[in-house]
């Protein structure tokens, strides 16, 4: 993309990748400008946003928090023009000014906005696991009939990113398989016989990374690590069996690829999403991120534990789901996503007991049998249908 100036719209620039990724910007202040911020609902973190980088268009989903935002800007002088309304994601995401987008929404609902700028060839460094995870072969169309360059920015994926040759033609013949990490989250050593007393704040309190309550929710199940299997298949174009998960509780490998020859090669870094969004920013050059350097004279040692030792099965039944959906017919990614997002929600909500998070996905799954997409609107639909079914399963369940 050369050294002049990118223009950036930031999709949920309020959340921990939209943060991480507005402090990187500020570090280069030569290279990005902001062309737009986006979010849900947090008015005051926007309007703190719209104040120090002066966007042109600011967008809250919600209508009554956008027409508020709108006051607020308008008292504080600023030029920033307030849009809302899913439409206006879509419209910050493909706009002819617009060189990058960051798809950092989190869940289905960023699906949209992420194809409309796959479709307008944007340079998307992608956040969002569920634009892969329900959009799937659809996604991945639309990412190759825009010429858009798809960037991923989680941790585990950026890894196998920066492991793999640079032209993607190389990559059939040369990998043998791809070794996701895992931390283990904050339950890798608890007895899975007590999982069902777990807490909110107990399984959002990840011991290595900051993170939203959803995904640090998905960490503790590692359902976070099913939608990275599902990621990578579509991503790097291997074969579901050709994918494997380690636990590795320091986090400072972030994933590695094994080539034909055995040979492996691996990414680290400290545990801090700023890496993988300046890498995704400046690809395929680099330069500096914020994030701090690792020093080894304090890294102890590296351990790692395989997924069928040390009770993990038990612990994380979830995980599986991932394979299963995969080998099951187009569309059922889409229902494991809807189910577990409406689940989480509702564990966080106190309405569910935290192992009763699986139970709602494996019932959803067993019950739903989509027919192949071939739309976004059949996505949706999809969506929708798994939705209605996980939350009659809640009410159910409930405790």
């Amino acid at each position: 993309m050369g050294d002049c100036m990118k223009t950036i719209s930031i999709l949920g620039s309020t959340g921990s990748i939209g943060v991480n990724t507005l402090d990187v910007i500020a570090r280069h202040p030569k290279r990005y400008q902001v062309f737009a911020l986006a979010a849900h609902t947090s008015l005051d973190v926007m309007t703190a946003q719209c104040l120090a980088f002066r966007p042109r268009f600011a967008v809250l989903v919600s209508e009554p928090h956008g027409r508020e935002l709108q006051s607020v800007l308008a008292r504080q002088g600023l030029k920033t023009q307030v849009l809302w309304g899913s439409a206006a994601l879509e419209l910050v995401a493909e706009h002819e000014e617009v060189d990058i987008v960051m798809a950092a929404i989190v869940g289905a609902a960023g699906l949209a906005s992420c194809i409309a700028a796959a479709h307008a060839g944007k340079r998307l460094l992608l956040a969002n696991k569920e634009a892969l995870v329900l959009g799937g072969d659809f996604f991945m169309d639309a990412v190759r009939q825009g010429g858009a360059t798809l960037l991923p920015i989680d941790s585990e994926h950026s890894a196998i990113f920066q492991s793999l040759p640079l032209d993607p033609l190389d990559w059939p013949g040369a990998i043998d398989k791809i070794i996701l990490t895992a931390s283990g989250g904050p339950f890798r050593s608890r007895d899975p016989a007590t999982l069902s007393q777990v807490t909110p704040e107990q399984a959002c309190a990840h011991p290595n990374w900051v993170m939203g309550r959803k995904i640090s929710v998905d960490s503790a199940t590692m359902m976070n690590k099913a939608l990275e299997v599902i990621e990578a298949k579509f991503l790097f174009g291997v074969r579901p069996q050709a994918i494997e998960v380690v636990i590795h509780p320091q986090s400072v490998i972030h994933s590695m690829v094994q080539f034909v020859d055995h040979s492996v090669v691996a990414q680290l870094g400290t545990p801090d999403m700023r890496g993988p969004i300046a890498y995704g920013l400046s690809w395929p050059k680099r330069h500096t991120s914020g994030a701090s350097a690792l020093d080894f004279s304090t890294l102890a040692g590296l351990t790692f534990e395989p997924m069928g030792t040390c009770g993990h099965s038990e612990r994380f039944p979830g995980l599986q789901l991932a394979w299963h959906v995969l080998d099951a017919r187009p569309g059922t990614p889409a229902v494991l996503n809807a189910a577990n997002e409406v689940a989480v929600a509702a564990f966080l909500g106190g309405r569910i007991r935290f192992d009763q998070i699986h139970a709602i996905n494996t019932a959803c799954l067993e019950a739903l049998m989509p027919a192949a997409p071939v739309t976004l609107g059949d996505l949706l639909a999809i969506d929708d249908e798994a939705r209605t079914v996980a939350s009659v399963r809640v009410a159910r369940l409930g405790v």
